[in-house]
């Protein structure tokens, strides 16, 4: 049962947040990605450069938007597909290409509290 407080947060069901990101990362928009995530949310990314051992790690709102801001003016194409919608979260695949023809691919996985997006798990590869 919900207390009167969190009962006046207005939430947004994990398909509607999804379908906002897919559009924001789609479209290159790293306001409207950022508007996403909840204050305190954690942003974590495991590639080639951040190892498991040493993952790139973001941890706030303010931090995910600087993130967002640098990939969004990047010259390349951003694809969402294979998404996954559970209550709480969702899962989502990520197709990117570079001008120079560099793919890259990442598996993201979303936790949500109170309508936003709480915690972001993130592998990604490229061609090399």
């Amino acid at each position: 049962m919900k207390s009167a407080a969190s009962s006046s947060i207005q939430q947004q069901p994990a398909a509607v947040v999804c379908e906002t990101l897919k559009r924001a990362i789609e479209g290159r928009d790293a306001e409207l990605a950022a508007s996403l995530y909840a204050d305190d949310a954690e942003l974590t990314i495991v590639n080639r450069n951040y190892p498991p051992s040493k993952p790139l790690t973001r941890k706030s709102r303010k931090q995910v938007f600087e993130l967002y801001k640098d990939v969004c003016s990047r010259e390349m194409t951003h694809k969402i597909t294979g998404t996954i919608v559970g209550e709480d979260g969702f899962a989502l695949r990520e197709s990117c290409l570079y001008p120079d023809g560099c793919r890259v691919l990442s598996q993201v996985i979303v936790e949500l509290r109170d309508g936003k997006i709480a915690r972001q798990y993130s592998v990604d590869c490229w061609d090399e």
